[in-house]
């Protein structure tokens, strides 16, 4: 069977009546609110994003993490902070992606926030640079329940791969993911579904059909090409590909510009939302130095917040001029180039 549509079905298995009561509430509540011009907001998340760590080992640099320039606190999540957001949203909650900043396996507790999650029947799903895929640690991670594993690999030499990944070791990622392939073949598991996520870059955007044989010899399960987002593409092109279609950014007579519309409207605002490792409620995966903060969860109930007067704001501040708000300026709502 096709491992997409494996993928597919597993995404789907999550589903059960109050969930998918749940979306149409959302997705509802959104439309009216794109028509109304105001904030209509019905329904619990479908989506979230937990931050398990703002630590990494690697020193990227187009990431707050790798810069080591955040201007919030850094530090691991708790198990049991984790806990108690779960079970308040998790009769409604569909997917849980364990990745905002940072290295997530770097926190202890990062296998069992996956089975606490899966144990409720909750699509995990997670992103690393593959660096600590020990033979015990794949086993460990595929027996652990997650759903859905993102593998960073911007380069298929070690020169093309630490440009951007400074610091990183490209033989441990291959191996890493060789270790998780094997461990999923030998205990007949479905998951976690594995994908090879390429940042496209100039240095490295002709490596991709070499990229390609690689991924099938290995045997990894999709192959995603990613749009990079550079923070100062208005006065520099070092980063940005050659190749338009796998660039967010567009050459003009004035220099770079963003390809994205930015129309008064963004979906993400209504599925669901993000939470720093400390319990900071923020808007979502742009807002890294969590400057738009909703409310802290460590301190009172999930609900409150996202029922609160800053959320809804913040929602209205998107439907009246999304152009205005600093970290919309920058969104593509993370374009991929998908490949097989």
């Amino acid at each position: 069977m096709n491992r997409n549509l494996n993928d597919g079905i597993n995404f789907f298995s999550k589903l059960n009546n109050r969930r998918m009561a749940n979306a149409v509430r959302l997705y509802t509540s959104y439309q009216l609110s794109r028509l109304f011009k105001r904030p209509i907001h019905w329904g619990k998340p479908m989506v979230m994003e937990i931050e398990p760590t703002t630590s990494c080992n690697l020193r990227c640099p187009q990431c707050p993490s790798g810069l080591r320039e955040f201007s919030r606190n850094t530090g691991m999540l708790d198990l049991t902070l984790y806990k108690k957001i779960i079970d308040e949203i998790h009769p409604e909650l569909v997917y849980l992606i364990l990745y905002f900043q940072g290295e997530p396996f770097l926190n202890k507790q990062f296998l069992e926030f996956v089975k606490y999650a899966a144990a409720k029947n909750i699509y995990t799903a997670t992103s690393s640079n593959a660096h600590y895929f020990t033979d015990e640690m794949a086993r460990a991670t595929v027996e652990s329940g997650l759903d859905r594993l993102i593998v960073s690999l911007d380069g298929i030499t070690q020169d093309t791969y630490e440009k951007y990944r400074i610091g990183g070791n490209l033989e441990k990622v291959l191996e890493g993911t060789k270790r998780l392939v094997y461990w999923k073949k030998k205990l007949g598991s479905k998951t976690p579904h594995i994908i090879w996520q390429f940042i496209a870059f100039k240095h490295n955007e002709h490596q991709i059909p070499e990229l390609e044989k690689k991924a099938k010899e290995i045997g990894v399960d999709e192959l995603g090409i990613k749009t990079a987002q550079i923070y100062d593409y208005q006065h520099t092109d070092e980063l940005i590909p050659e190749t338009e279609a796998l660039s967010r950014y567009k050459k003009t007579e004035d220099g770079y510009v963003i390809k994205n519309e930015l129309l008064n409207q963004c979906w993400r605002m209504w599925r669901g939302s993000v939470v720093t490792w400390d319990g900071l409620v923020v808007p979502c995966c742009f807002d890294k130095d969590a400057t738009h903060r909703f409310g802290d969860v460590s301190k009172e109930s999930f609900e409150a917040v996202w029922k609160g007067e800053a959320y809804n704001n913040f929602r209205s501040a998107i439907l009246r001029s999304r152009k205005e708000i600093d970290i919309c300026t920058n969104c593509t709502e993370g374009t991929k180039v998908w490949a097989n």
